[in-house]
């Protein structure tokens, strides 16, 4: 099991980062070789399935995944998403946590230009994976998802 978290600040706004990071069509143009199909209908809500297809041929796997809560952001609030992961070969969970953060340099307290903290906390389990593979499986994915974060937000990196 590898349990990580990552964290970026970022100048968008709480909303426009909360949309990015939910877009999910949008994490297949950030995860290299992954495809992504949404199952249910529009909008994400509770109960969204979507399903992230990485790899190459035999050697892909299906990473199904379900919407369990779904915060957005109301009036530059938090907007919070829990995911539960039921594939056959990872499970876990995954949770997008967008904060407010202090205002963007030179713009006033009134103004919409409201800065935002992401953070992303993911329990990984991949099926029949020994043990001893946990550290090397956790420095992949903090990696992984933290350039998955970086794309998402369209942005270089900031944080940690």
């Amino acid at each position: 099991m590898v349990l990580f978290s990552l964290e970026r600040l970022s100048r968008l706004p709480v909303d426009v980062a909360w949309r990015r990071l939910t877009d999910w069509h949008r994490h297949a143009d950030v995860v290299p070789l992954t495809r992504v199909t949404v199952r249910t209908p529009p909008p994400t809500a509770e109960g969204t399935v979507f399903v992230a297809r990485s790899g190459i041929g035999p050697l892909a796997f299906d990473d199904p995944m379900e919407v369990v809560v779904w915060q957005p952001p109301e009036d530059g609030g938090v907007g919070r998403c829990r995911l539960v992961k039921h594939g056959s070969l990872v499970k876990g969970w995954a949770e997008i946590e967008v904060h407010p953060h202090g205002d963007v340099a030179g713009a006033g307290p009134d103004s919409a230009s409201v800065a935002s903290r992401v953070l992303w906390r993911e329990d990984l389990r991949v099926h029949r994976l020994p043990g001893f593979c946990d550290r090397p499986l956790g420095w992949l994915s903090r990696r992984m998802f933290g350039r998955a974060m970086d794309g998402l937000l369209g942005e270089t990196p900031s944080g940690r």
